[in-house]
């Protein structure tokens, strides 16, 4: 085989990463709705932000809801990040909050892009009587003198032992 046509795919998987990971940012923080199925994992009694458990049927709704907001489908993605998942609910506001990382698929470039560069990690936002989802891209959330495009309350970030005004987990 011609030795210049086997350069040619790895050039232009090449040319594509570095078009991706070279994409301007937007000045504002993008969000998407997203309607899924999550329903509370458990009863919220007290009158303080509860840092809750992440059932199966909330990390399906989140990664439905994230697949949904990078504009691909569920099964481009493996699932959630482990380690990087966490969810409470805020009686103060009456609303839930969930943060996640999404793991892409191999067999999809366009999620492995995405989670490399700034969707790689998402928030959550979602009513208590609603089933939409409100994602936030998060990807910089860990970079010096990045925003965070949402903001979390105190008591979530307590809850959940992030330093104060941070949208990314610790470590």
């Amino acid at each position: 085989m011609n030795r210049g046509l086997q350069v040619v795919p790895v050039l232009l998987a090449g040319s594509l990463l570095f078009a991706a990971c070279a994409s301007a940012k937007s000045a504002t923080p993008t969000t998407s709705s997203v309607t899924s199925t999550t329903t509370a994992s458990s009863t919220t009694t007290s009158g303080r932000t509860q840092d809750l458990v992440v059932t199966p049927s909330v990390r399906q709704g989140l990664l439905d809801a994230a697949a949904a907001y990078h504009q691909l489908p569920a099964s481009d993605y493996l699932g959630l990040v482990a380690g990087t998942t966490y969810y409470a609910f805020d009686p103060s506001t009456n609303d839930f909050f969930a943060a996640a990382g999404l793991e892409p698929s191999p067999n999809s470039l366009p999620a492995q892009i995405g989670a490399q560069d700034d969707g790689g990690y998402n928030l959550f936002v979602r009513a208590a009587r609603s089933s939409t989802w409100t994602v936030y891209d998060d990807g910089l959330g860990a970079a010096q003198d990045s925003t965070c495009p949402v903001d979390l309350p105190e008591s979530v970030l307590s809850a959940w032992n992030w330093s104060a005004q941070s949208c990314y987990p610790p470590g």
